[in-house]
């Protein structure tokens, strides 16, 4: 297959998905959306009609700058009207989110020293998060991937794509009900407004740093130990997230192990390698000693047992 028609057969396949995915919202919130704006339309008539020394003009004023400060986490229900949003834990809280690109938007900088502060932070943050997040999946990749599958290959005798299958699944499994299942039963139990699905949607919209702000940990009326609550909720954020990307790690080599990334990575044109040996010409003039050392070097390199280090 020609590659400009794979890449045609890819965007037309993620746009219908996208209308799919729209269509679909559309028609389940829709509904929702109209009842709950015709719910506020009568509740704000019926305030006017029972207090007609309220003009309509000051109340909608009013209710304009009420919403403009909840934007930024800022409440004036008495409830809400002495939490504050930039304690250190709050702040800790909010400076994770930044760099981890999770950002739930629900407090957000209010001074312009604040908004450029937070893009020069997370103009280094970002990319340092990403780093540390690689390298630590990485460094677990020899624990919890490499020496099972050796474990069992070569002291059990058993066949390394089996191996490399359950493994997988155990692996999948294990992440599910460690980062998912649990947490979103512990978060139901602490904040009382959220059902378990409310709890699990608030782990996988965090954990793929989708973030979309709905639901946040620790901001309900007089939480009992919002601070330390706060910094667990932000530990339990950077350690998922380091399991998400072992687990997107492990899940790439071993679809390439098993021959998937074929049925979408380009072909590999064979003249290609033709022009690279005539435009290298260094290539050519290196000598004995350095190609015995990068042949040695790659050796040891394919030594590491691995996923895609399988015959296919």
């Amino acid at each position: 297959m020609k590659p400009w028609v794979l890449i045609s057969i890819f965007v037309i396949s993620y746009l219908c998905y996208l209308m799919l995915g729209a269509l679909v919202v559309s028609t389940i919130e829709k509904p929702y959306e109209e009842s709950l704006r015709s719910k506020l339309q009568k509740l704000k008539a019926d305030f006017l009609r029972e207090n007609k020394c309220v003009k309509e003009g000051e109340l909608e004023g009013f209710l304009k700058e009420v919403l403009d400060a909840n934007k930024y986490g800022v409440s004036v229900l008495r409830e809400a009207a002495n939490d504050t949003n930039w304690d250190f834990a709050t702040s800790f809280f909010f400076a994770s989110t930044l760099v981890t690109t999770v950002g739930y938007g629900y407090t957000t900088p209010l001074s312009d020293s604040g908004k450029a502060f937070c893009i020069f932070f997370a103009m280094i943050g970002v990319p340092f998060t990403m780093l540390v997040l690689t390298v630590t999946a990485h460094r677990l990749m020899s624990i919890f991937i490499y020496k099972p599958i050796d474990y069992f290959q070569i002291k059990r005798g058993c066949n390394r794509r089996c191996v490399t299958k359950v493994h997988f699944l155990i692996l999948l499994l294990v992440m599910l009900a460690a980062f998912f299942l649990i947490p979103a039963a512990i978060f139901s139990t602490i904040e009382e407004s959220w059902t378990y699905l409310d709890a699990f949607y608030f782990c996988f919209i965090s954990l793929c740093t989708i973030g979309l702000g709905d639901y946040v940990p620790g901001e309900q009326y007089n939480q009992n130990l919002r601070p330390l609550y706060k910094i667990c909720v932000t530990f339990y954020l950077l350690i998922g997230l380091v399991n998400m990307v072992l687990i997107l790690q492990t899940f790439h080599k071993a679809a390439d192990l098993h021959g998937l990334t074929d049925l979408v990575l380009m072909p590999h044109h064979e003249d290609e390698g033709d022009h690279e040996r005539i435009l290298d010409i260094s290539s050519i003039q290196k000598p004995v000693e350095s190609m015995d050392t990068e042949v040695q070097k790659q050796l040891n390199a394919a030594s590491h047992t691995d996923y895609s280090s399988i015959n296919r």
